[in-house]
């Protein structure tokens, strides 16, 4: 197979998962423990790229410190500054040096897709259309870019149409030879002052380029909400397998798959599945419910809380109950006097709550 890059973005401002990305980046929020972003490192070098650059904004030093040299994963990582998030074409002009006139896998840094990119890969490798383009059918399509084919090429896009001509929409992962350089710079900004990738694939479509589809029927998930995170972390839990590294007092109870990593203690509590309890973690009387995940170094004592993500260094204490949220880090809630049924909430980092 010829050698394909790797084109991560992980700028944006994540603005639909405020408060919490206001103090931090939206590809590392932790789905089963894991940051999002990992996922679609793990899916690059998993296809046979090892060379991945990422692009960066203003979480860049917080994407560095995670992701590393890109060793721990099997690939060699260059970071690419974007100063600005002037669209996702732009992120390709900035990337021209690392790109160096070379196939890429463009991948969306919050995107989540089940199977992974390997057979998407070979097919770009082994035909090299100009541009191979991930599509998935979705309900309510004029809420993304749609893509129309006819026999099997792609003739047009569209970005957010009021009234689209199919349900095949944009996934976050784009295939490119170098000929999307020429595309890219003669674009013009968009309506809403960017440079958009859709524009530069419909520039190549109108000048004959051969841009051809791949429908993805496995789950995608873009991650850029709340309810679409805890759908996300829904779907990895239940691709997971067990495995109990921390300890478990005999009062307690484990039901379905519950993963329990090192250093972390369930006392007295009822967990059930599927459940990941982070490293150092301690749930003390208390019931997790399914589809939670607590991440490294929370403490949940006296309370209950289930379909939820938890951060590290979050101590939840005596609620009843917490259900359908995402917490953030060095969270504190508490019991307050008296108590509603459920809480559903979104929480920043270094928030305070007294429930009452």
């Amino acid at each position: 197979m010829a050698a394909v890059k790797g084109l991560v973005l992980s700028g944006g401002k994540g603005t639909r998962l405020r408060p919490i990305t206001h103090t931090g980046a939206k590809q590392l929020v932790p789905i089963a423990n894991k940051p999002v972003l990992f996922y679609g490192l793990e899916a690059l070098v998993e296809a046979g790229i090892e060379e991945i650059g990422i692009v960066v904004g203003d979480t860049g030093d917080e994407i560095r410190q995670a992701v590393g040299d890109g060793s721990r994963f099997g690939a060699r990582v260059e970071y690419i500054p974007q100063l600005e998030p002037l669209g996702l074409a732009h992120a390709v002009q900035v990337a021209r040096s690392f790109l160096a006139g070379e196939p890429f896998v463009m991948y969306l840094g919050d995107n989540f897709i089940t199977g992974g990119i390997g057979e998407v890969v070979r097919r770009f490798a082994t035909d090299q259309p100009d541009a191979l383009i991930l599509l998935k059918r979705m309900p309510e399509p004029e809420r993304f870019g749609v893509a129309e084919l006819k026999d099997g090429r792609v003739v047009r896009l569209e970005e957010k149409p009021p009234h689209p001509l199919s349900d095949l929409v944009l996934v976050g992962v784009y295939c490119f030879q170098p000929s999307i350089m020429e595309a890219v710079d003669a674009i013009s900004p968009s309506a809403r002052g960017e440079l958009e990738i859709t524009d530069a694939i419909q520039w190549q479509i109108d000048r004959g380029l051969r841009v051809e589809a791949h429908e993805v029927l496995g789950r995608w998930i873009d991650t850029g909400k709340m309810d679409d995170l805890l759908e996300c972390n829904r779907v990895v839990l239940d691709l997971l397998e067990e495995r109990r590294l921390g300890t478990v007092s005999e009062d307690s109870r484990l039901m379905g798959k519950v993963i329990i990593e090192e250093g972390a203690e369930i006392i007295g509590s009822t967990i059930r599945g599927p459940v990941i309890v982070g490293a150092h973690t301690r749930v003390v009387d208390s019931f997790v419910g399914p589809f939670t995940a607590l991440y490294h170094h929370v403490v949940v004592e006296g309370s209950e809380i289930e379909h939820a993500i938890v951060l590290e260094n979050t101590v939840i204490r005596g609620v009843r109950k917490i259900e359908d949220s995402l917490i953030g880090r060095d969270v504190v809630i508490e019991r307050g006097s008296t108590l509603p049924r459920a809480h559903k909430m979104m929480l920043g980092d270094h928030s305070r709550v007294s429930l009452a």
